[in-house]
């Protein structure tokens, strides 16, 4: 696979950033703006993808803008938010067909663009506000899912973790926010708050396709630069915590459950900015990150403990989330084997096998990632940071480099942190 290279320039006050790619017959367009993750934002953006996405003011109702995407060959126009490392993402995107694999030849990209920006920046607004229906609307969808996270469990049981683990700051936050705080959000308000978004927050654009970087920055120029503006966005610091653990700290919650779901939370101390961080993908790897690793062989194959058991971590903040399904009974011995699978990597007994194996199956995860061109923006955001940015094959090559004590070096910074169970209700003694 040749390397890379998102070619990057501005458009305003905006990155732009494309690829490309004649391996994909759509071109995709990603624009993300970047806000701190808040308790007092969090809800307001996880609301405001789905309100926009309702309603232009050329398009003002959804069967108007789901009509308008089947216009342009059933383009895909979609909407969300996303945490990294403390701060909150609001993503708007569009694929469109390449109009050069269409008989008639339409520029899809140009018109795909016109009607993106009428959707970022010309909202349905009555009275100094959104459309009151639409906001109704999308609280209500916004109720039932934070609501919903409860009925999936394995869900839950690692929000939960995190609560417990990052208690107090930014981390802890739902992704789609908080109930509390829905009620005090309506059309008004929450137009107050894109305002700011548009205006201040900082902007990164994403464009995959067979497209030349040149003829896609006039384009998008023409389509968004004046809305974007130059104005300074100042950028939002990725947070990084580096807390050392001074007692573990034991959670266990009681609900209506059958399977028991047993959550660990190691504090690694090592994140993607790290010279070890090729290390700490390849630690959890063999902790717990595939069906070969010592958690899945351990707790679930040998021991017979859970219907699923596996690790994965968090790139940013340097965690390692341990998740399994248990039997109730099981949780003292299946707490055990885990902390067992934990001391055996500080202490450095890992097989050639193991680490063979898993540097083939990271390595081919990470392929298979970027067959997307959403994969493959996802994967130039994740890594692009100010002091260490990696290109593919580079990292690619630093997995393949990692040796046994650097994978132990990691090991040994590992901390457990929080032991999260979530159990049945029990019986008058608790048991």
């Amino acid at each position: 696979m040749t390397d890379i290279h998102f070619s990057t320039t501005s458009v305003g006050s905006a990155r732009l950033h494309v690829l490309n790619s004649k391996k994909f017959k759509t071109t995709t367009v990603v624009v993300l703006f970047e806000q701190e993750l808040s308790e007092e934002k969090v809800t307001q953006s996880a609301l405001l993808p789905n309100v926009l996405q309702r309603g232009t003011q050329s398009y003002p109702t959804t069967v108007q803008v789901k009509q308008k995407c089947d216009q342009l060959y059933g383009a895909n126009l979609f909407g969300d938010v996303f945490k990294r490392g403390g701060r909150h993402f609001l993503q708007f995107g569009l694929d469109v067909a390449n109009g050069d694999y269409l008989s008639e030849r339409p520029a899809l990209l140009t018109e795909g663009l016109q009607f993106l920006q009428e959707v970022l920046f010309k909202p349905v607004t009555s009275n100094d506000g959104f459309s009151s229906s639409f906001v109704n609307a999308e609280k209500k969808n916004l109720r039932q899912r934070i609501e919903s996270l409860k009925d999936d469990k394995i869900r839950y049981a690692a929000q939960r973790l995190n609560e417990e683990m990052y208690k107090g700051e930014p981390h802890a936050l739902y992704n789609y926010g908080q109930l509390r705080s829905l009620d005090a959000i309506d059309e008004r308000s929450l137009y107050t708050y894109y305002q700011e978004v548009i205006q201040s927050c900082p902007i990164d654009i994403y464009c995959v396709g067979d497209v030349h970087p040149e003829e896609v920055k006039a384009l998008f120029e023409t389509q968004l630069g004046a809305h974007i503006g130059r104005q300074e966005r100042p950028s939002v610091e990725a947070l990084r915590n580096d807390q050392k653990v001074e007692q573990v700290n034991e959670i266990v919650e009681r609900l209506e459950v059958q399977q028991g779901k047993l959550n660990l939370g190691c504090r690694t101390h090592v994140t993607i900015e790290d010279d070890l961080y090729p290390a700490l993908m390849m630690y959890n790897g063999i902790l717990g990150g595939f069906a070969h690793s010592k958690l899945f062989m351990n707790v679930r194959e040998k021991a017979s403990l859970a219907y699923y058991c596996s690790s994965r971590i968090d790139s940013y903040l340097g965690q390692v989330a341990i998740q399994s399904g248990i039997e109730i009974a099981n949780y003292d011995q299946a707490v055990s084997i885990m902390k067992e699978q934990l001391e055996e990597m500080r202490q450095g007994n890992i097989s050639e096998q193991e680490i063979s194996q898993t540097k083939a199956t990271l390595t081919n995860q990470i392929r298979e990632r970027l067959d997307s061109a959403y994969g493959l923006i996802d994967f130039a955001h994740h890594t692009q940071q100010p002091t260490r940015k990696r290109e593919v094959e580079q990292l690619l090559q630093e997995i393949a480099d990692v040796t046994p004590q650097q994978i132990q070096e990691v090991a040994q910074q590992v901390e457990l942190d929080t032991i999260y169970f979530l159990r049945d209700q029990g019986g008058i003694d608790g048991e």
